[in-house]
């Protein structure tokens, strides 16, 4: 099971080589990295130390949805995905950038009805396959006959929570196909039209719900207007370190120790009993309004509030994700976050902030000070942090919304296929519950026809 486990809970990245080598690149590469002492990192991450939340003392939060985390790592793995030079675009001029980081959905689509024909219908190739569980319903990933699920990236497999959306979207694009048939479009077109389709709709929930969610509807309005400051990629797109292992791994501290995924249910554990790389259960398949907030229905379960903390699953992440251990620590994920973040170098979150026009987090905000530590704060720690000094761990702070915002606004600007790209006019065109917001909740829990 450990070679297909999630990239937010992988060993740390070896230090050393050229990071842009490798995919990545420096946002702020004029910044020194932070030295900080490894007993150090070990007391704000191990278990038991500053960022474990088992004892209690942390909280929900009062507007994020819990599953609202959960579209942010879907959002993680696109961008991560292993990119074919030829998916889905064969026009030699642009094939340079081909291989870019993307936010176009190869994780649900593969490389299309040719390249991987085991994701579709045999019968008809515009649509994507669905498996049954055992109640013999279509509500789990297609799967091989050893359970291994089929998958345009394995990852989407690693816990029930992340195997649901990636049906909700499945579902989401033969519903597109079928009304788009029915529509009058071509045969010959009608995969493309729909893949485009469910793209842009995609990232239009991205820009315009679950980044002001993330960053605050007024950052979120000024950046879509005014562009990055700093993310301006002039060649090949890389992700910036500062965002891969540091300021994007917040969601960790979104996600609860449990949840109730239908109503009346038992809460369940994250870690181990919502693990994935097995069918389906009948009795975990997702009702959407338990995780996403619905008109008309009560309040979804909240996520956590972003304090710096981490729940419980993964402070203690099992022998099964982790593989054998030699450090007892490295079982905690926030304790992996620091080390990552170190490995690469990166600058602490009081330098950024400084650089960007931001009053740093004092000393006792940024929590260092009870430990005795009289340096500045590594750069994952203090994105947590900042979002609960300055936004009572609802939303990012200023550091962690500019490097989050800048990096998903620019990946789409890059991309010549994008909807800001290719159709800046574009509107979505499947149904909406609010007239003239297309939602997430619109995407992934549609309403009755």
């Amino acid at each position: 099971m450990r070679q297909a486990t999630d990239h937010c809970l992988a060993p740390a990245r070896a230090g050393g080589g050229s990071p842009a080598g490798r995919g990545y690149t420096r946002l702020f590469p004029e910044l020194p990295a932070l030295a900080i002492e490894p007993e150090m990192m070990r007391a704000i991450g191990r278990a038991g130390g500053l960022s474990d939340a088992t004892d209690g003392s942390s909280r929900d939060a009062c507007t994020i949805a819990a599953g609202r985390p959960v579209f942010g790592q879907y959002l993680a793995h696109d961008l991560t995905a292993d990119r074919s030079p030829l998916t889905h675009h064969d026009d030699a001029d642009l094939l340079s950038n081909a291989r870019c980081p993307r936010l176009d959905l190869e994780l649900l689509y593969g490389e299309g009805p040719v390249g991987n024909p085991y994701l579709y219908s045999r019968d008809d190739p515009t649509r994507l396959l669905l498996g049954r569980t055992e109640h013999g319903r279509d509500d789990d990933l297609p799967r091989n006959h050893e359970g291994i699920a089929l998958a345009g990236d394995p990852r989407q497999d690693v816990h029930v929570l992340i195997n649901q959306t990636h049906v909700a979207m499945i579902r989401a694009h033969n519903r597109l196909a079928d009304r788009l048939r029915a529509d009058g479009v071509p045969d010959i077109e009608l995969f493309d039209a729909a893949r485009q389709e469910l793209t842009w709709h995609y990232q239009h929930v991205m820009l315009h719900d679950y980044l002001p969610e993330t960053i605050g509807a007024q950052r979120a309005a000024r950046l879509l207007e005014q562009g990055p400051r700093f993310f301006r990629p002039q060649d090949a797109v890389a992700i910036p370190l500062e965002f891969a292992d540091a300021a994007y791994r917040f969601g960790h501290g979104q996600m609860r120790d449990s949840y109730r995924l239908r109503p009346g249910g038992p809460a369940l554990k994250l870690i181990p009993d919502l693990i994935g790389f097995r069918s389906m259960p009948a009795d975990q398949v997702v009702h959407w309004p338990m995780l996403l907030d619905v008109p008309g229905q009560p309040l979804a379960q909240r996520a956590r509030a972003i304090d710096g903390c981490l729940p419980n699953s993964l402070m203690h992440l099992p022998a099964a994700v982790t593989g054998a251990l030699d450090d007892e620590d490295q079982a905690s994920l926030a304790f992996r976050d620091l080390v990552r973040g170190t490995a690469t170098g990166l600058p602490s979150g009081e330098a950024i902030a400084r650089h960007i026009g931001e009053e740093p987090l004092s000393a006792e905000e940024a929590g260092l000070a009870a430990l005795g530590w009289p340096g500045e704060t590594p750069l994952w720690f203090y994105v947590l942090r900042e979002a609960a000094a300055r936004e009572a761990g609802e939303r990012l702070g200023p550091v962690g919304s500019l490097i989050v915002g800048e990096v998903l606004l620019g990946v789409l600007d890059a991309d010549p296929w994008s909807q800001r790209s290719a159709d800046p006019a574009w509107r979505p065109s499947l149904p909406s519950r609010e007239p003239g917001r297309f939602m997430l909740t619109d995407l992934l829990a549609p309403a009755p026809v």
